[in-house]
Formats: structure tokens, C-alpha cells, sequence
């Protein structure tokens, strides 16, 4: 069965987890709920989906497998992440959405999320091994549930259109680039609650996978050209299911998302960030706050927000180099309190980078300037063989020489990390990063540097050398 758990849950190519592989995970989902003390049976299961092609078959086989296993399937419906994650929470009931994020249209996923949160690492390796023990005793059946889809949505657009003072966006006007994530009807009700004038942006029926932390050129272009066109102060959007925030300036240029996490950081008044080893360097730099580093995905997040909760801290919060953002303590900044909620979430940056750039009276990109960060680029290369990924990581970490023959054309070795991939700090102070992706046959390489021509310039040579990188 070619389905894993990555950085964040189960992935495959969508005709894998259609059938036995979603019902045999769900099954095992359900038993470590029950051995694990977190549910009983009868207890509810909710189940969410995003637009893609495959999601409600792979959703009728996980509410079979929640019914046969004697839990009581809810139909959330197609809603965002962070929402489903919220119901979740105050149903105190466990809940699996069925989305692939931003990954190609032709693969999907699962999320596990317990009554009070994501599913950690340990809770994945439980999973899994209730999988290898169920494997071939799993009847694919489907099933219908309890439909609670509008109770679910309400909930959190009601904790949404209280982050913020009312009429805190009057004035602005803000694009919303529709495609098919499933926060695009909720993206609009939230702004125009807030007086922000909405126009909407290029709807898709078809399910168009938009990668928030490497923005694919072709969608940096539409957003310029939405920009010249409408005069917008910014435009938003998110990944599939929007857990992940798209934010672009008043000229469509997209800000990177741990600047955009930085900025929620100073709105909430943070006292603690965690944030992985992919996050900008000049986090450091750019706040009143401790900052944690992690390897990438959110189970490492939420772990060190955990910590530092265990150890009396307050004002706790994290986010992805996405942007994705995740709070373990409550805030109120603005409008009422914002209860935790330890899941990605791309509507509290969304606002809170809308509401800086509209409170201060500064362009989007004026606000960006403000910070002090090095200027750092992203991007992957598709469709790169996972073995070979491993491979290229093998032989880097083989020897020094090897990492630096590899870097030779583009530097010189001054210092490295090995907290997630690999982060190599250029005797000029350039950063390279070079990682696989962990749910996708992908090779991600990330950057950092003085000027945007240095990034550019560094991550093309980056991904050129990885691109020449041949695996025994």
C-alpha cells in the first residue's frame, strides 16, 4: 500500500486511498480512540473534505469505517481544516478531514485529529500499527452521516468575525482569489463583516492545487494582473484547505509566509514563537518574544508549543514557513478573546496582516520593508523520485567534502544544520536549504540573502544543482 503519514497526515495518490487504505486507517483511527482512552463507542466522529474530485468517495469509506467500528459518523461537509479542527473541539470529538493540501489534484489525504487537537507523532506510529494488525479484516463499506456541515462553519466564522473591532477594514479593498479552496465563500462573508470591499477572483470548478509557501509563477502572474487592473490594497487566498494563508501586496507580489506569521506574532503580542528551522532567520530579531525552532510540520510545532505551556509560559504561538498559524495559549489583541486553537489556521494571519497595513496607514509592501529580514525564496522541484531525494541527502551528509564539492559552485561552506533536511550557512552569510518534501515527490530547496537578486539567483543555482544530481 503506497499511502504514509508525512509532515502532516496520510498521502497518496488519490486512487491508493480510495477503498480499503481509507477504510483500514479510519478503522485503526477508531480502535487507538478507543484503546488509547480518547473516545468510546457511540462516541461522534466528525469528518470534513475539501473540492477535490476524490474527496466525498474517500469520505463515505472513512464514515463506513467509523460505523462499522461503532462511533457515529458526522458529515461536516466541505469546510475549511482550522474549522473542522474547531467544531472538533467543542463537540469534544475526534474528526478526520479528507484533503491533500496543496499537492497535485491527482493525490489526496487524511487528517487525524483528536477531541482536543492534531494527532501527534506517537499517535501516527499507533495508527499505523493498528493498520498493519487490521490489514486484510476491514469491510470497504460506505456511509452517510449526521449532516452538521452549517453548524460546523458557523462556528468558526463566528470565532473569525471576533478576532478584529467591527468596520476594522472599512474602506479596504481587498481581492479574493477564489480557485477551489474551501474558505472562499467565508474568506468573503469575514472581510465585507470587517467593511473591507470584496471582489471575488477566479473561481474554479476544477480543483487547482496552490502551493501558498512556493507560489507557482503562473499564479504570481494572475495576481498581478489582478492588481494593475482592480487596484487592490491586497489580495488573499489559501491552499486547498485552508490551512495555509496567501497574502499578496497592493502589486500582487505574495508576502512569504513566516512574514506573515512574524506579523500575527506582533499583533497577538506573542511572549512565545515556535516555528521551524525553514522560518526566516531574522525572526529572531523582529520581536519581543522567545522563539523555538522545530523540524518542519505541525506535530513538531504543536510539540514545542506544548512544552512551553508545560513550563508556565504564556502568550504561546506557532507557525510554518507557510504561514500556517497555530495558537496553545488565548489572545486579545483587537476584538475579543481568541480562544486556542492548535491547528494551521489561515484566516487569523490573513486579518491580522490586513488589519496592521489598514490601522498603520501603510501599503502592504511599505509594512513587509518595515521588517528587518533577510530577503529569502522557496521553491521545489516536482515530480523528483523520493529515493532519489534521499539519496542526494545520503550523499550530503556522507562527508564534508561531499557537501562541500556539492556547494562548491555557488560557495563555500561556513556552518550547517541538520534539524530537518539540510540548512548550510555560506561564508558570505547566504543561507541554502536543501529538503525533501515529506508527503510528495518533491525536492524543496529554500534560501536566503541580502537582496532579492542574490535569492534568485541562489535558489535557481540551488535547484540546478539538485536537478544534476544523479543517484547511484
Amino acid at each position: 500500500m503506497s499511502v504514509k503519514f508525512g509532515t502532516s497526515g496520510l498521502r497518496g495518490l488519490s486512487t491508493d486511498l480510495l477503498g480499503e487504505p481509507s477504510s483500514l486507517y479510519t478503522a485503526a483511527f477508531c480502535h487507538h480512540l478507543q484503546k488509547a482512552g480518547y473516545a468510546k463507542k457511540g462516541d461522534v466522529v466528525l469528518v470534513g473534505q475539501d473540492y477535490r474530485e476524490s474527496s466525498p468517495a474517500i469520505a463515505a469509506n472513512c464514515m463506513g469505517a467509523i460505523a462499522a467500528s461503532g462511533f457515529t459518523p458526522v458529515d461536516c461537509g466541505a469546510l475549511p481544516t482550522p474549522a473542522l479542527a474547531f467544531y472538533g473541539q467543542k463537540r469534544k470529538a475526534a474528526s478526520i478531514m479528507i484533503t491533500g493540501s496543496h499537492i497535485p489534484a491527482d493525490r489526496n489525504g487524511i487528517k487525524f485529529y483528536l477531541p482536543d487537537g492534531e494527532v501527534t507523532k506517537a499517535d501516527e506510529e499507533a495508527i499505523s500499527a493498528f493498520a498493519e494488525q487490521l490489514a486484510g479484516t476491514v469491510d470497504q463499506t460506505t456511509a452517510e452521516g449526521e449532516d452538521e456541515a452549517s453548524e460546523a462553519l458557523a462556528g468558526f466564522g463566528a470565532r473569525c468575525t471576533a478576532i478584529l473591532p467591527d468596520d476594522a477594514l472599512s474602506g479596504m479593498k481587498v481581492g479574493v482569489y477564489q480557485h477551489s479552496t474551501v474558505a472562499r465563500d467565508l474568506f468573503i462573508a469575514v472581510l465585507e463583516h470587517y467593511g473591507a470591499d470584496v471582489t471575488p477572483l477566479g473561481f474554479s470548478e476544477e480543483f487547482i492545487p496552490v502551493d501558498t509557501e512556493a507560489v507557482a509563477p503562473e499564479t504570481v502572474a494572475l495576481l498581478k494582473g489582478w492588481a494593475g487592473e482592480h487596484g487592490f490594497d491586497a489580495i488573499i487566498s489559501a491552499d486547498g484547505d485552508a490551512d495555509r494563508p496567501l497574502v499578496a501586496d497592493e502589486a500582487g507580489a505574495p508576502l512569504r509566509g513566516d512574514l506573515i506569521g512574524l506579523m500575527t506574532a506582533n499583533f497577538l503580542g506573542a511572549k512565545v514563537v515556535v516555528t521551524p528551522v525553514t522560518s526566516n532567520s531574522g525572526i529572531e530579531k523582529n520581536g519581543d518574544f522567545d522563539v523555538i525552532r522545530t523540524r518542519v510540520g505541525s506535530p513538531y510545532v504543536i510539540a514545542g508549543m506544548e512544552k512551553a505551556i508545560a513550563e508556565g509560559k504564556d502568550g504561546v504561538m506557532g507557525f510554518e514557513a507557510n504561514g500556517g498559524l497555530l495558537t496553545a495559549s488565548p489572545f486579545r489583541p483587537a476584538g475579543d478573546t481568541i480562544v486556542p486553537l492548535p491547528t494551521r489556521d489561515c484566516f487569523l494571519p490573513i486579518l491580522s496582516a490586513l488589519y496592521l497595513a489598514h490601522r498603520d496607514k501603510r501599503k502592504l509592501s511599505e509594512l513587509a520593508k518595515a521588517y528587518s529580514l533577510p530577503v529569502a525564496d522557496a521553491d521545489r522541484i516536482k515530480n523528483f523520485e523520493q529515493a532519489r531525494s534521499a539519496a542526494l541527502m545520503d550523499y550530503l551528509r556522507e562527508s564534508v567534502d561531499n557537501l562541500a564539492e556539492f556547494l562548491a559552485p555557488i560557495g563555500t561552506v561556513a556552518d550547517k544544520s541538520d534539524i530537518d533536511g539540510l540548512r548550510v550557512t555560506l561564508d558570505d552569510g547566504r543561507i541554502i536549504h536543501f529538503r525533501p518534501s515529506g508527503n510528495a515527490p518533491e525536492m524543496r530547496c529554500y534560501v536566503e540573502a541580502a537582496s532579492a537578486g542574490e535569492a534568485r539567483e541562489l535558489l535557481k543555482h540551488g535547484l540546478a544543482l539538485i536537478e544534476s544530481f544523479k543517484s547511484a
